[in-house]
């Protein structure tokens, strides 16, 4: 078999999710890492860090004479069986370190000692993130964009998986949107919601070269998932397609997914009792979040709603969470939105129920029209 040669072709590594041996410490790969990545470290945080201050102290050929201590006999064996199980697996991947280094290096000698060869990705994580970085960056100097907007409830996460050139923002982030919207399983660390995203750009934009990618209307904030400015800044300039539903309809999607599929992730996560309780917490901090922009009496009016939803839910009756759904939609989410709809009036192109919106969009797209 030809000998696989080392690669500096990012693009093609992110478009065809190809599996890759991050063998950065687990501190490093913990504050950002790649979706087709798996941490099969070099060293512990513990090691790395004593490395690192012998490095600082005594000179790299000393840094390396320690690491080669703390990193040899049965802990080196064990490491390098993870790397050769991880490689056996995955025989089109590769692995790197944070600049294509020295790190990387050892691993593929140990490998080529055991026998096996695996290529490393020259520039390693470094060069790889500021490809995506500058790649997004790329993406929104062309501005490429169309926005779904909406009323809070217009189903417009679920309306955007049924296109093929959307990529779902509050997906990437693991969170609902709006003050209701966190998840239990929480959210990812800004570098990876960064990664992800510029990695979804890249695929869609290869599926649909030099056509407009949808996305959600967002806020900054996808809970603690910043956009980056200059993808928040193209979004602001970009036209905007408005997806109609009625309020009915809208109360009870939000209800599916801040309460039914909330309180079941809840539980999933914790088990039915404490999952429960958490759950019921949950939606009452969220309501304590936007009490000032409710006010005191119209806050009061909802907290005894939502408390009285809680305890029939606790009996069987999740329905009961409707009418306080229903009266934060049409007296707070509502105006709020309308406002905001009227200041961005002249982007809207055009605006529709979803069969209209999916038609139109498909068209801008170079879709077949639905039948």
């Amino acid at each position: 078999m030809a000998k696989r040669k080392d690669t500096t072709d990012y693009r093609q590594l992110f478009l065809n999710d190809v599996p890759l041996i991050d063998t950065r410490a687990p501190v490093e790969f913990a504050n950002g890492a790649f979706p087709a990545a798996t941490n099969l470290p070099l060293m512990s945080d513990q090691e790395r860090e004593q490395v690192g201050t012998c490095y600082k102290q005594s000179g790299q050929a000393a840094a390396l004479a320690l690491g080669e201590q703390l990193v040899a006999g049965q802990v080196k064996e064990q490491r390098i069986e993870q790397w050769l199980a991880h490689a056996e697996q995955n025989p089109a991947g590769y692995l790197y370190c944070f600049r294509g280094g020295l790190r990387s290096q050892i691993c593929q000698q140990w490998l080529e000692e055991a026998g096996l060869n695996y290529p490393r990705v020259q520039g390693g994580y470094k060069a790889m993130r500021r490809f995506l970085i500058e790649y997004l960056e790329s993406c929104c100097q062309q501005n490429n964009f169309i926005i779904l907007a909406g009323y809070t409830g217009a189903a417009k996460t679920r309306f955007l998986h049924q296109l093929p050139f959307a990529i779902d923002l509050e997906g990437l982030a693991h969170h609902r949107g709006s003050a209701f919207g966190r998840r239990p399983a929480g959210q990812p660390t800004q570098i990876n919601f960064e990664n992800t995203l510029a990695i979804a750009l890249l695929k869609a934009n290869e599926k649909s070269p030099g056509k407009p990618v949808v996305l959600e209307d967002e806020s900054r904030l996808i809970g603690r998932c910043a956009l980056p400015l200059s993808l928040r800044e193209a979004m602001q300039r970009a036209s905007l397609v408005v997806l109609d539903s009625e309020l009915d309809e809208r109360v009870h999607h939000s209800w599916e997914n801040y309460i039914v599929q909330k309180s079941e992730e809840w539980q999933q996560l914790l088990g039915k009792e404490a999952g429960f309780k958490a759950f019921a917490e949950d939606i009452r901090n969220a309501l304590y979040r936007i009490r000032k922009r409710l006010g005191g009496e119209r806050y009061q009016q909802l907290v005894k709603m939502m408390e009285a939803a809680i305890q029939a839910h606790e009996q069987g009756n999740a329905s009961a969470h409707k009418p306080w759904i229903h009266t934060l939609l049409s007296d707070y989410y509502d105006p709020m939105y309308r406002w905001q709809l009227r200041q961005r009036q002249d982007q809207i192109v055009f605006r529709g129920d979803s069969k209209a919106v999916e038609s139109w969009l498909k068209q801008q797209s170079g879709q077949p029209k639905a039948r």
